[in-house]
């Protein structure tokens, strides 16, 4: 194996030494006066209590799926048990990466606020530490695993072997594993936390808000301290298990196809294809290390425009870097060896990466245009808040539905165009591309949780006005920034979902899934049904908690005496305990259902079945994410437009208007979009695509590493980059023997 595999966890490694680097810096900052410090603490013992309570209900689901890895692999030779111990890696890797995040969150949340005291830039600098430590850690773990595990594999199945043949296949596949552990951990961890926040947020809005009209982050309100919780269980560890497992998958699914392509002149060994996309990952942590380290701004400076600065920095460096890359790496002559329709070229699988990039940045400009303030989208909700709820409901609904075109007419050039230039490898590496600045991106995404922490940690520690003024700025950005890393993160899960269908038809050997097939049209339609029913369970569960919440906080105001006039002290452990129960109570189901209905279509209906299963879930599950998140995300902002100062036909309306009111309840509804099912669409098809791809090699309609014939007619010997529009003519070996 060349040398640069050796290299690729050494990227991880620098990767959490910065990690450890930066939360050492975090760890040293002031943390402000004994009242602060007293509510941070209440904030981290209950997202550690949580954590807790979560990691234990999914020790017993590691051990269930083990007993399953375990039964594959001694009832089928096609299976290792070395599975298993991928798994468990790739369970505990993404149950770390978000433990890393909502630990440095609840550190960084009262500095902030402390350094807030002083100025906005400081503040800004130490709430973004604190993200980058999220991000590098995500990083990091995953680039160390996956490069990791791919030497330890390569040394015990293919040392010597072809890098296209069996003993590869049965490598990847093994590694597979450490994919399905982060995929059903981060899913659980998402579920989970978006249902814990959402129950205390709603809870804490429409009885702290709307029915006693104090404002948000008051310390009357008892679900106060389980709402700060909740934006680290949730914001911040359950989008950081997400992402780990975005960036892990993404990565899998492009080795896994990089073994069908065939490098002629290879000097790595054959291998270029399937180690070019970890060398991506590994070069895009450095680039986003050096995007980190420009975002500065000055007081009164643009903090939006700080952040995208680094973010470009980060874009921009990775084209540069994976253009010189490929060159290096990649031969001149490239082709898709197991249906020998597409040839390509090192300057197709640069443009595919161009595009991925390109697509990613797409996406998050137009989410960006659907869900900031001030924009036509939010403008129209406001306008709609002037005559009551329902219209603010209604404004909300068909700004998600209208929000959905762009991206996906986007997402769709995105991916013909990939595939124009390398194939369905061109469709992996653009996902590869796309996820390579991941560091950035969610140390972007999680300042904006730890800024919200701090302003809440202000309000009720009664710090002085100009300190919540500062932490509101950072939050309003920060509502931006996660809202556009939703968008970000919906494009990679539809690309990365795609690849993981091809790798998939590949190893369970099905060359077309035919829709003209009853029962293929029947998987279809289930999987299309599928988001629906998975989002019913996700909301509905919200729903329930937040019923029960509500009753608890109106329960303290009636019954402990003077807790309006701020003599009385509210119960928070209460409603801490009534989120950490509702979480781990109703995330089972919906995690059960992305688990169990592959396993039980792929064994009972064949491969074909579970292709038309798949695709149904992609289509519908990429919609469902998108139209989610941008209706919370825009509903949010309508919302926080009134904070400020929103005008409607030429007069203001303020906090505490009737219109306020209208658009607290439109952003009550869509908090459970935005925040729980809408980013869960991400997992549950990456994580049914990984499942089915785990038990193709016991589904497969030919033997693993089996490959078909093709007749000598369908070769292409075009110059790369070329597509044949022709399809291949392929037989199978029994046929070509007859």
């Amino acid at each position: 194996m060349h040398p640069i595999a050796y290299a690729v966890p050494v990227f991880g490694v620098l990767a959490l030494l910065y990690t450890l680097w930066r939360s050492a810096w975090v760890t040293r900052q002031d943390p402000g006066n004994e009242r602060m410090s007293t509510i941070a603490g209440h904030i981290a013992d209950g997202a550690l209590a949580f954590l807790k309570a979560e990691y234990r209900v999914l020790a017993v689901f590691a051990v269930i799926a083990c007993l399953f890895l375990g039964y594959l692999s001694l009832a089928d030779e096609r299976s290792h048990p070395a599975i298993i111990g991928a798994f468990l890696l790739g369970a505990v890797f993404s149950a770390l990466a978000g433990f890393i995040g909502m630990r440095i969150a609840t550190k960084a949340n009262v500095r902030t606020a402390q350094a807030a005291r002083t100025s906005l830039s400081r503040a800004l600098e130490v709430s973004f530490a604190g993200g980058s430590v999220m991000g590098m850690g995500v990083a990091g773990l995953a680039v160390l695993g996956l490069g990791g595990l791919f030497i330890l594999f390569y040394q015990m199945f293919v040392h010597g072997g072809s890098p296209n043949g069996p003993e590869m296949e049965r490598a990847l596949e093994v590694l597979t594993g450490f994919s399905l552990g982060a995929e059903s951990i981060a899913l659980f961890a998402r579920v989970g936390g978006g249902i814990y926040t959402k129950a205390a947020d709603v809870g804490a809005d429409l009885v702290g808000k709307v029915e006693a009209g104090i404002p948000e982050d008051d310390p009357r309100n008892p679900a106060t301290i389980a709402d700060n919780v909740g934006d680290n269980v949730g914001d911040v560890a359950g989008m950081g298990a997400d992402l780990f497992g975005s960036y892990v998958a993404t990565i899998l699914a492009t080795m896994v196809l990089g073994r069908e392509v065939v490098a002629t002149g290879d000097n790595f060994g054959g291998m270029s294809p399937i180690l070019l996309p970890m060398v991506i990952a590994g070069l895009g942590i450095l680039f986003s290390l050096i995007g980190i380290l420009m975002v500065r701004v000055k007081e009164g400076g643009n903090v939006q425009g700080a952040l995208n600065l680094g973010n470009w920095v980060s874009i921009a460096l990775t084209a540069v870097g994976s253009f010189f890359v490929i060159r290096w790496m990649l031969p001149e002559t490239l082709q898709m060896g197991r249906t020998g329709s597409v040839a390509f070229g090192p300057m197709g699988v640069f443009g595919a990466v161009a595009v991925g990039l390109a697509v990613g940045t797409l996406m998050s400009i137009i989410t960006e245009y659907y869900t900031a303030m001030g924009r036509r989208p939010v403008q129209s909700i406001v306008q709609q808040s002037s005559t009551g709820h329902a219209t603010n409901v209604i404004g909300g609904l068909a700004v998600g539905m209208e929000s959905t075109t762009l991206p996906i007419l986007v997402l769709a050039a995105g991916i013909i165009a990939s595939f124009e230039f390398a194939g369905l490898y061109g469709v992996a590496i653009a996902a590869a591309g796309m996820m390579a600045t991941t560091a950035m991106q969610l140390a972007i995404d999680a300042f904006g949780p730890i800024a919200d922490n701090a302003g809440g940690i202000a309000e009720m520690s009664d710090l002085p006005p100009e300190v919540r003024e500062r932490t509101d700025i950072l939050d309003a950005v920060g509502n931006t920034t996660a809202a556009t890393g939703k968008g970000f993160a919906i494009a990679s899960a539809a690309l990365t979902a795609l690849a993981l269908f091809a790798a998939f038809m590949g190893i369970s050997g099905i060359d077309v899934i035919d829709i003209s097939n009853a029962r293929v049209l029947g998987g279809l339609f289930v999987g299309a049904m599928i988001p629906f029913i998975f989002s019913s369970l996700a909301i509905a569960a919200v729903g329930r908690a937040a019923m029960a919440m509500v009753e608890e906080v109106r329960r303290q105001f009636r019954e402990i005496p003077g807790i309006m006039e701020g003599t009385g002290e509210p119960e928070y452990g209460k409603c801490v305990d009534i989120s950490t129960r509702a979480a781990i109570r109703e995330m089972l189901l919906p995690g059960a259902i992305a688990l169990i209905v592959p396993i039980v279509v792929g064994f009972t209906m064949g491969p074909e079945v579970l292709g038309g299963l798949l695709a149904g879930v992609t289509v519908s599950g990429v919609l469902m994410a998108m139209f989610q998140s941008n209706a919370g995300g825009a509903w949010d902002n309508a919302k926080k437009s009134f904070e400020k100062g929103a005008t409607i036909n030429g007069q203001l309306y303020y906090k505490g208007s009737n219109e306020h009111k209208a658009a607290v309840t439109g952003d009550t509804v869509g908090d459970p979009f935005k925040d729980t099912s809408g980013p869960s669409m991400n997992i549950l098809i990456k994580l049914m695509s990984i499942v089915s791809l785990v038990i193709a090699p016991h589904i497969a309609v030919r033997p693993v590493g089996e490959e078909p014939v093709v007749a000598p007619e369908a070769r292409v010997t075009t110059e790369a980059p070329a597509v044949v529009a022709a399809a291949p003519v392929v037989v199978t070996q029994d046929a070509a023997a007859r």
